[in-house]
């Protein structure tokens, strides 16, 4: 789509406006190369407020404090499945073994950010299928900056091409589907929704509502919205966050080598905490 044809103007100054309002609110780091995608989004925004231009947005953003939720739910990417990624689930099911050996205690898993619950529910039934009991000592927080998919999370109903992928054995044990009005629909069964606590974050707050120290960390496809200095704030405060044999679970195409002074490769994707820096004060 051209500029001419655009149904609101949108100028330099609006983006770049945008910009640092997505990197300075939820971290977000926009490239110029995003600039149609803010368009598209943040038009609908103007559209549902029954505003003109960008700048009235922009403004009406300023002075109404519920509107930052809804900025930042239109501009975040919430591209997930279930079992996205199957050799962390894997290696999962592997961890949760060994630690229950040594722990009396629940196993803790934070999902930080979970999109509409996929990944969440992913978690949970590896910890079904690896306990081969629907109370195993696991319980996940599952936690985004988008209050919209958090809501389709916690409802746990999704339509049936979602999971169209799936061994039929684990449809058949997790999923009921729906009939009637609800045809074309399955819903998680609430054995796996017991396990997983979903509430709001911004991994960007000055403060977190979560209480570690957690076994696993799911941050994956995340990071890459980041720039390296954000990056890496996020990664110290997951630091302390994690067990001295927590891991934590990254996207497939990012990379921490920036702070190798708090993680370290552990597997594909997968980092362990490094607890004997160099410049750590006793």
């Amino acid at each position: 789509m051209s500029v001419k044809e655009r149904e609101f103007d949108f100028t330099d100054r609006d983006f770049q406006k945008i910009r640092d309002l997505a990197h300075e609110r939820a971290g977000i780091f926009l490239s110029p190369k995003k600039r149609d995608m803010v368009y598209s989004r943040i038009a609908r925004r103007l559209r549902t407020l029954g505003l003109d231009t960008f700048q009235d947005y922009l403004l009406h953003l300023k002075e109404n404090a519920d509107e930052a939720q809804d900025f930042i739910n239109a501009l975040t990417t919430n591209l997930t499945s279930f079992f996205r990624e199957a050799h962390h689930f894997e290696l999962l099911s592997e961890q949760l073994l060994n630690l229950a050996d040594r722990r009396s205690g629940p196993i803790k898993i934070w999902s930080s950010a979970c999109s509409t619950g996929e990944e969440a529910y992913s978690l949970a039934m590896t910890a079904i299928e690896t306990f081969g009991s629907w109370t195993p000592p696991v319980r996940i927080l599952a936690t985004d900056v988008d209050t919209n998919v958090l809501q389709q999370g916690r409802r746990g109903v999704y339509a049936s091409d979602r999971i169209s992928k799936m061994d039929s054995e684990r449809v058949s044990n997790f999923f009921v589907k729906g009939k009637g009005s609800h045809a074309g629909m399955v819903k998680i069964r609430p054995q796996v929704q017991d396990l997983i606590h979903f509430n709001s974050l911004n991994l960007l707050a000055p403060n977190w509502p979560v209480k570690g120290p957690f076994d696993a960390i799911f941050c994956r496809n995340v990071m890459i919205y980041f720039d390296k200095p954000t990056q890496y704030k996020v990664l110290a405060r997951f630091h302390p966050l994690l067990t001295e044999e927590g891991l934590l679970y990254a996207g497939h195409s990012e990379s921490f080598q920036h702070a190798a002074d708090l993680f370290r490769l552990r597997g594909k994707t997968v980092f362990a905490p490094v607890h004997n820096t160099p410049n750590k004060k006793s």
